[in-house]
């Protein structure tokens, strides 16, 4: 992956938008385009700028959601696009994007959260279908019988971040069942 993420954020609120630059500056891997406030012009500034990393809050998209985000995924089909929630949101909008960041993630886990994700995305691209650090540690804690929610309290992550990481452990093993997941830890000696 390349040192700087290209990172476009669509959030009307200043004061979020600026905090979450300013959190992830300290991490030094993304670098920031110009922002929006809505999502208007969104898929043609994916076109133009064509960035590694949307983040977007969701109650900004366009109706249908659907279609906005199929038109953005053809506008740059290796494009992580990642969910800011910091009120409520249909889970069923939320299914739409590759991850959710929620406001009260932990500052320390929210660099890492997006660094996966765009690293995840482009492994589609790649078709590598190689586990990240955060999956393997995920799929030994679900290989141990944790739920969740002991997850996200055990790696100090939204149950969001954990859902979306078991999505994709499920994707890249093609293993459906918990049983199939141990079975699966315990064989590349994970567990």
């Amino acid at each position: 992956m390349k040192s700087n993420i290209d990172t476009l954020i669509v959030e009307p609120s200043d004061i979020i938008r600026t905090g979450l630059q300013s959190i992830l500056d300290e991490d030094g891997s993304f670098q920031f385009l110009a922002p929006l406030h809505d999502a208007t012009i969104l898929e043609e500034r994916i076109k133009t700028m064509q960035p590694d990393l949307l983040i977007v809050n969701p109650t900004v998209m366009i109706p249908p959601v659907s279609l906005q985000m199929a038109s953005l995924l053809q506008a740059k089909s290796n494009i992580a696009i990642v969910a800011l929630v910091y009120q409520y949101v249909e889970p069923e909008l939320l299914h739409r994007f590759h991850a959710v960041i929620d406001i009260r993630e932990k500052r320390s886990q929210i660099a890492t959260i997006l660094k996966d994700e765009v690293r995840r995305v482009k492994d589609i691209d790649d078709e590598n279908y190689e586990l990240s650090e955060r999956e393997r540690e995920v799929l030994i804690l679900v290989a141990q019988g944790l739920s969740s929610k002991e997850i996200a309290d055990k790696l100090n992550i939204s149950i969001h971040t954990v859902n979306s990481h078991r999505k994709n452990i499920t994707r890249k093993t093609d293993i459906k069942s918990v049983a199939g997941l141990a079975v699966f830890a315990t064989l590349h000696n994970m567990v």
